[in-house]
């Protein structure tokens, strides 16, 4: 970033645009192994998650393979919510409504007699950040606790729109009993396959948002999460910026709606009920708002965790409060921040 853009960015996040440029030569060099190393562990997690089907087709584990599937589309909206709360500090409470249109958007083609993937998953992505950029036009108007009931107020809304809809199900859901296409013979009926595309999806999606949060949007929404008064004073676009990022993650979050619908071969309203969208905002806390990897860390701890209570108790719910808990009182940064902080002591 140059010296002009950086001179009007504020004082809490321009330390992080410039780096730590008063470390001697000594520190950074005991650093450099612990970023390689940061670096690389990405790289390693794609390729053991590339080898999982084969793998877990050899073992009997296909139900597990189907988990991990789960989990990356769930890790897709949650990055996108982590986007706009971790980073823009917009804490919305109606995100699980963006993934209910992207779903309806594939049962409407399907029931139109459209099996393209590609086709429906991209209706998906541009219808999402279509009704986002129209909440979001009403809904950023108002701050604080206004945006979170409001943002509710959309979803419930949507929400009650799909239960309206008898074509589809209504409250009783919509089975898609035909799998999507591919091309060349393959479609989502392919577990490997579509294993392998949501795979690639996500990783793209978790780079993309990687970057973006590194870039000089990313830095001008962590401007205005902090001060949003001084950026508007400092010239910047609030407003227009908010709205982008907004729209953006409505759009990642219809995706993931589109990709679940196509993972579970069954759409509800349910979906896109109010405390869908809470346990995503608590999936992103137990990670880490705004850590690069909070949103995929939270996932991956509570749906596992999940996952496993299920085999022993049926009161698995509590332990899940309980760990929420524990962050909240003891790592309120997430546990993403306290990874960063244990590995940057060593």
């Amino acid at each position: 970033m140059n010296d002009d853009a950086s001179a009007r960015l504020p004082l809490s996040f321009r330390a992080a645009a410039d780096g730590a440029g008063g470390e001697d030569a000594g520190g950074q060099d005991a650093a450099r192994p612990a970023r390689a190393g940061a670096r690389l562990l990405p790289w390693a997690v794609l390729a053991v998650l590339a080898l999982l089907p084969v793998v877990g087709s050899a073992l009997g584990l296909d139900y597990y393979v189907g988990f991990v599937r789960r989990l990356l589309i769930v890790a897709i909206a949650a990055t996108s919510l982590n986007f706009i709360l971790g980073y823009g500090g917009m804490a919305a409470l109606g995100h699980a409504g963006f993934i209910g249109v992207g779903a309806y958007t594939v049962v409407a083609l399907v029931d139109a007699g459209i099996d393209s993937a590609w086709l429906a998953w991209a209706a998906a992505l541009l219808l999402s950040g279509g009704v986002a950029a129209a909440i979001g036009a009403v809904s950023l108007r108002t701050r604080g606790v206004y945006f979170l009931m409001i943002t509710l107020a959309f979803a419930q809304m949507l929400y009650y729109l799909a239960v309206s809809l008898s074509a589809y199900g209504g409250d009783d859901g919509y089975g898609l009993h035909v799998p999507l296409v591919f091309g060349g013979g393959l479609g989502t009926g392919h577990a490997h396959v579509f294993f392998w595309v949501v795979l690639a999806i996500a990783a793209l999606v978790f780079a993309f948002a990687s970057r973006l949060a590194g870039s000089r949007f990313g830095y001008a929404l962590m401007g205005i999460r902090d001060n949003e008064t001084r950026m508007v004073a400092l010239g910047y676009p609030v407003f227009r910026l908010k709205l982008v990022a907004f729209t953006g993650a409505g759009a990642l979050a219809g995706l993931a709606g589109a990709l679940l619908a196509s993972h579970s071969n069954f759409v509800s309203p349910s979906l896109m009920h109010w405390t869908e969208s809470a346990l995503l905002l608590v999936m992103v806390v137990v990670g880490g708002l705004g850590r690069r990897w909070g949103a995929v860390l939270g996932v991956t701890v509570w749906l596992v965790l999940a996952e496993a209570l299920k085999v022993w108790t049926e009161y698995w719910h509590w332990p899940l409060g309980v760990l929420l808990l524990v962050v909240v009182f003891f790592a309120p940064r997430g546990l993403a921040a306290l990874a960063e902080r244990r590995r940057g002591a060593a």
